[in-house]
């Protein structure tokens, strides 16, 4: 079930009310009987795969807390192998064979690939990294073993984050839906507007700029110059507004019936480096990285080759995380390659900007920090958006040739209202994003009196109304 449909726009307020209309001790019952419907709504069948590590990882939580020693590291390796398995079957089976196929090739090898035709199950990764979290801090003592199985279920199956994240950690999920949500207007009233926002950027940015997107990226060689640029940076906002969209309706969506979701997006084309931009983005999957492979593998209390290396390693297996392709991969090693070069040249670049004197314009030297970081995102978008490698590689050599910028009678997939809609759009978001980098958006509205407020709200829902895209796009991240 898309959060963008019109059948999500009849479940959602029908569990709510019932939710609430329910004794407190019967609630995590249909929140997790809600959860199973909506995820059986993609492929039914694939509900025994998230059935499967569901028990795994809940026997495993038990028997790691119940033992100790050798016995309890033994119980972690056996949850942590055989959750990563289905991953690594679903996910990962036909690359892995690809690749040997390729270099049996090379040396000459008789090799015949065995090929799966199966689907991976949406949101596989972000079900495993969610279980994955419960045993190691179980494994770590931060969090007891959960024995109501229907409660662990529904911590890995809750329907707002379910297939997309933001991947929660077990001490901040498990105790909520013990506690009683009373309905409280103010605490709904902000769900609603925030599930509002994150329609607006999917429906009427992401949506429409992904059809341009679409048609340039899927035959780039058709195109060269500004085209590519457009859709390049197209993509930016639209994975921007697709994903964080995505989040700030499942935070919403929770909010409303009372449950707190960590944040995952706090406008990361602010950033001013590319550490801070993966302080800022998807930071449930940059948090969880960070925890559970960065510091265990040593982190930053290392040497300094070590330390390269563990960036570099983190970045590499989070775009493999990211799809089952050598361009996933090669973002990761890319946005790898931007942290440690950032590392290296931080007491040069101080030195450069004292000798240009732009610390004394603070505005201007965060202005160019800022977009030199986005035009580095960018790069790196071309490797996650593009189908393969010949791809990347002819639009990264193309994107200076054949240079024009009238596109209006070049096919894009999108006519000159269509551009205007979108440019006025991403307006209204970055003036909201700005009110919220420095003031808070809700402090904002909460100076302003009643009919202000509303007549906002109104006009937000009569845009989304008036320009929205409604084609039931998927999210990006639902292939993750």
């Amino acid at each position: 079930m898309l959060f963008n449909s019109i059948i999500f726009l009849i479940f959602f307020p029908i569990v709510t009310l019932i939710y609430f209309l329910l004794p407190h001790k019967f609630r995590w019952a249909w929140l997790l009987l809600v959860s199973i419907f909506f995820y059986m709504t993609f492929i039914p069948v694939y509900i025994l795969i998230l059935a499967l590590l569901i028990v795994i990882d809940y026997s495993a939580g038990i028997f790691i807390e119940k033992s100790s020693g050798n016995k309890r590291t033994l119980f972690l390796l056996l949850s942590i192998l055989s959750t990563c398995m289905v991953l690594v079957i679903f996910k990962y089976f036909n690359f892995l064979n690809m690749n040997i196929e390729a270099l049996a090739n090379f040396l000459d090898w008789n090799y015949s690939p065995k090929i799966l035709g199966i689907l991976l199950p949406i949101g596989l990764s972000f079900h495993t990294f969610q279980s994955l979290s419960y045993v190691i801090e179980v494994y770590r003592k931060k969090q007891k073993a959960e024995r109501n199985f229907g409660i662990y279920s529904l911590y890995v199956m809750f329907y707002p984050q379910l297939v997309a994240g933001p991947i929660e950690r077990p001490y901040n999920m498990l105790h909520q839906f013990y506690e009683k949500h009373k309905f409280e207007s103010k605490r709904v009233s902000e769900g609603l507007l925030l599930m509002l926002w994150g329609f607006f950027k999917k429906v009427v940015i992401a949506d429409r700029l992904a059809i341009l997107v679409d048609v340039v990226y899927n035959n780039p060689s058709n195109y060269s110059g500004f085209p590519l640029i457009l859709a390049t940076v197209f993509f930016a906002f639209q994975i921007y507004c697709d994903f964080s969209g995505y989040s700030d309706i499942a935070i919403g969506a929770a909010r409303v019936m009372g449950f707190s979701l960590m944040t995952n997006f706090r406008r990361p084309y602010y950033s001013k480096s590319i550490g801070e931009f993966w302080r800022r983005w998807h930071i449930s999957l940059s948090t969880w990285f960070r925890d559970y492979v960065y510091i265990p593998i040593g982190g930053s209390r290392v040497s300094v080759p070590r330390w390269y290396f563990n960036l570099f390693i983190v970045f590499l297996v989070s775009g493999l995380w990211h799809g089952a392709s050598w361009t996933f991969v090669l973002w990761g090693a890319l946005h790898g390659i931007y942290m440690i070069f950032s590392v290296m040249t931080s007491q040069i670049r101080k030195k450069f900007v004292k000798l240009t004197k732009l610390n004394l314009f603070p505005k201007i030297h965060s202005f160019f920090q800022i977009l030199i970081t986005f035009i580095l995102v960018c790069l790196g978008w071309v490797f996650f958006r593009a189908e393969n490698l010949d791809d990347v590689y002819y639009i990264l050599t193309h994107f200076f040739s054949d240079f024009s910028f009238n596109i209006l009678n070049i096919p894009l997939g999108l006519d000159i209202y269509d551009l205007i809609i979108a440019f006025f759009s991403i307006l209204i978001m970055e003036f909201v994003q700005i009110i919220q980098e420095h003031k808070g958006i809700g402090k904002f509205l909460s100076a302003r009196p009643s009919w202000f407020r509303w007549s906002l709200y109104l006009a937000l829902i009569l845009w989304i109304l008036l320009f929205g895209v409604f084609i039931n796009k998927e999210f990006i991240y639902f292939q993750f």
